[in-house]
């Protein structure tokens, strides 16, 4: 590690205009990748920014149509909370599953989001949700939030302070795990809404991505078997020692119907 200064923000307006004042600042949220990436000198900021004990960006709150998480609760709050367990209980069980307890006690939703890990779990559940990122100056909609391998629309100085995901009939989550550190290999959310049914998928490719032939299949007949019919081409997505760009390909039906036979109960 390497010598930088530490400041704690009491508000999200003072957070932002610590980072806009200092071109090499950085938000600290639960730093599960920021300060990995520090100790292999991928990372040098001249100064963390600690957000996580802003009052606003902790605070979760649950109606019959949205669920809004903080952006700086933690996984194993939005596990635990009965009430997201309730109402979205597809988002409480991915919660449930990242990382290991360690992970899930510091890493923060807001954190995973803004880092954007071709292999993390929360952009599945944001992009499969349909979700909108609240920060400290717009409203992103998932579509148009994520852009590519570590990159979202975000602007170097913005800070995401909530999430807000709408309820929907069904929805479910399932990974094929790293057995060392538990990222998705390949994941999928699935999401039945009056309107129609949504599919993301994580750790297959450069970044999450909508499965179009799964959500046409499975708007038409929610069952597992319409999953399980369709094909996914391998182009585009990742190939690497843990799995080949075909096998993710036949994985990403596989989790699809495994995640819609748990939706259905």
């Amino acid at each position: 590690m390497y010598a930088f200064d530490y400041q704690r923000a009491g508000d999200a307006q003072g957070a932002v205009k610590a980072i806009a004042a200092d071109a090499d600042a950085k938000f600290l949220a639960g730093g599960q990748s920021l300060l990995a990436a520090m100790k292999l000198r991928l990372a040098q900021p001249s100064t963390l920014v600690d957000v996580t004990r802003i009052p606003e960006l902790k605070t979760i709150s649950v109606d019959g149509k949205v669920v809004k998480i903080g952006a700086a609760v933690c996984h194993a709050d939005v596990a635990a909370n009965a009430p997201i367990q309730n109402a979205l209980p597809g988002l409480a069980q991915l919660a449930a599953h990242i990382g290991d307890r360690q992970v899930r006690a510091l890493g923060t939703l807001g954190g995973s989001l803004a880092n954007d890990d071709p292999a993390a779990d929360y952009p599945a559940a944001v992009l499969g949700l349909g979700a909108t990122v609240v920060t400290d100056r717009r409203r992103i909609a998932a579509d148009d939030f994520f852009l590519g391998m570590y990159e979202t629309a975000l602007e170097p100085d913005e800070l995401i302070v909530a999430v807000e995901f709408p309820v929907p009939e069904r929805s479910a989550y399932e990974k094929f795990r790293n057995p060392a550190s538990h990222f998705a290999l390949t994941g999928v959310f699935v999401a039945q809404f009056a309107s129609g049914v949504r599919v993301a998928v994580t750790g297959a490719a450069p970044s999450v991505f909508r499965a179009t032939a799964l959500e046409t299949a499975l708007t038409a007949s929610f069952t597992a078997q319409a999953a399980r019919a369709v094909t996914i081409g391998a182009d585009g997505l990742n190939g690497d020692l843990h799995a080949s760009p075909e096998y993710r390909a036949h994985l990403i039906p596989v989790l699809a119907a495994r995640a819609v036979t748990k939706a259905l109960g």
